[in-house]
């Protein structure tokens, strides 16, 4: 599983035109699911998102001291299959290590439902599995972190996006 997080002063998600989802500061996850993904990979990502220590101490003093949990901001996650996509050819993306799209669904929910239980669920928001998109949001920096459950370390950002290792987030330090 892989996540995009940013950090946001605020951020919606529109359908057709209508506002599904919106936050004010926060966090933005772009959130991908692997062929491979299990609940151990979604707990990886939730343990992560919501204990980054994206902000500073309330009196200024100390960087990158407080998490999304402490501040008591929003989450918005939007489902994003292209996080797994490879270019093949002359610049085609390819998607099949993403997972199917039902398989997928069910398991975004799943995700989306473990995030609500390790937080505040009046805090945590959504766009809309499958749909069309736009997604709006004021950066806060920027800051952006990369997560993948395959890849804790980000090793594979010097090696075209691929993992460096297919070891499980189980077996990894955290």
């Amino acid at each position: 599983m892989r996540a995009v997080v940013q950090r946001v002063k605020e951020a919606s998600v529109k359908v057709d035109g209508e506002v599904v989802s919106s936050i004010g500061p926060g966090l933005l996850c772009l959130v991908g699911l692997r062929d491979t993904d299990t609940e151990k990979d979604a707990e990886y990502i939730v343990r992560k998102i919501v204990g980054l220590r994206l902000w500073a101490s309330e009196d200024g003093s100390k960087a990158w001291n407080q998490s999304v949990m402490q501040r008591e901001y929003g989450i918005l996650c939007v489902s994003q299959f292209t996080l797994f996509s490879r270019l093949k050819g002359a610049g085609k993306p390819d998607y099949s290590k993403a997972m199917p799209p039902q398989q997928a669904r069910e398991a975004y929910a799943a995700f989306m439902q473990r995030l609500a239980q390790a937080y505040r669920p009046e805090r945590v928001f959504d766009g809309v599995f499958g749909a069309m998109m736009d997604v709006s949001l004021v950066n806060d920096g920027p800051v952006t972190i990369l997560l993948d459950s395959q890849d804790p370390n980000n090793q594979s950002l010097g090696n075209g996006g691929q993992p460096a290792s297919q070891s499980s987030p189980s077996s990894q330090e955290a």
